[in-house]
């Protein structure tokens, strides 16, 4: 059963049946000749929609009509607005990918490298080709300097395979970097990233410019991250930018030697409620409830955290109020703060 929920795709079914029950309410309150325990279920299930209108085309009807009935429509109605702003944002906004551009300023950042942008994308799942094909266009216009990638491909069949060959148009001046995520098979993935000309992050670091150094980790669910050794070769001096799949790596292992570190993984809660990401709570994604749901937090080291929503999609399990997105951080030591 659950298979062919995710086969027919959840938004969809849910679309289905809020159509299904308005109509049954809208003939239940048009004839008006179904007992009053049948009229306020469905109101009530349908979200009282389709009872209104129901009630306005057949509005000479005594039954339907009376007040109490009114009432319960009109909560129905009121009630139905909720999953309806979620149906439509599902269908627009949610499969629209977004850019965040987010100026970053620290005081460990090298004056010299002022302006240097980053652009961040993970959780990729099956992204069409397309899709990828823009995105690179995309960012190709925006101008950036280093492209990285937060891990979790489909790797369903080749499909992983398309997606790099169009990440790999994207003309980042210092070149395209990642790490795996807890859906990838490494020993398929990181030969095809060398393929495509993308570096994997395999516990490992690279110097990328003077006083800018960059680590990544392996997955936290599947393999052993470890965050000292992928920052070994750092000079103390240096900016460090830790990449990983799994936020949660960042309360599990020292982090203090860190200037910021990226993650993906939760896809802001995937489904929320109004953006606030009640799965999270269940704590089946990550160990720390909504803490790391979206945006910046902060490391058990206080390290400053960013976790991108993403950009793909999980097969047929949709995004609801957490918009896939595109980050691109441009860089400024704290000194130069207007």
């Amino acid at each position: 059963m659950i298979q062919l929920i995710f086969e027919i795709g959840i938004l969809e079914l849910a679309t289905a049946f809020f159509m299904l029950v308005n109509i049954i309410a809208f003939i239940l309150f048009f004839t008006g000749t179904w007992r009053t325990s049948w009229l306020v279920f469905f109101a009530l299930a349908s979200g009282g929609l389709g009872a209104c209108v129901g009630i306005c085309v057949a509005k000479t009807k005594r039954k339907v009509t009376t007040r109490p009935l009114k009432v319960v429509a009109l909560v129905g109605l009121l009630v139905t607005v909720i999953p309806a702003i979620h149906i439509i944002h599902a269908y627009t906004l949610d499969r629209s990918i977004r850019y965040v551009e987010i100026d970053f300023h620290d005081a460990h950042w090298p004056a010299e490298l002022d302006g240097y942008r980053i652009a961040f994308i993970t959780d990729l799942h099956g992204i069409p080709d397309a899709s990828m094909r823009a995105v690179a266009d995309e960012l190709n216009a925006r101008g950036i300097d280093l492209l990285l990638l937060g891990g979790d491909f489909s790797m369903r069949g080749d499909h992983y395979l398309g997606t790099l060959r169009e990440i790999s148009r994207v003309d980042a001046t210092d070149g395209i970097f990642g790490v795996d995520g807890n859906h990838d098979v490494h020993r398929r993935l990181f030969p095809a990233m060398h393929q495509y000309g993308i570096r994997p992050l395999d516990n490992k670091g690279v110097l990328i410019r003077n006083g800018f150094f960059l680590a990544g980790v392996q997955d936290l669910w599947h393999r052993n991250p470890n965050i000292a050794r992928a920052t070994q070769g750092a000079e103390p001096d240096d900016f460090i930018l830790l990449l990983t799949h799994n936020p949660d790596v960042s309360m599990q292992q020292p982090t203090a030697h860190i200037d910021l570190i990226l993650a993906g993984h939760t896809h802001a809660g995937q489904i929320t409620f109004l953006g606030y990401p009640f799965y999270l709570l269940l704590r089946s994604i990550t160990e720390y409830g909504t803490r790391f749901g979206y945006g910046f937090a902060y490391s058990a080291d206080c390290v400053p955290v960013f976790t991108s929503s993403g950009i793909g999609v999980y097969y047929t399990v949709p995004r609801i109020f957490a918009r896939p997105e595109v980050v691109i951080f441009t860089m400024y030591n704290d000194a130069t703060r207007p």
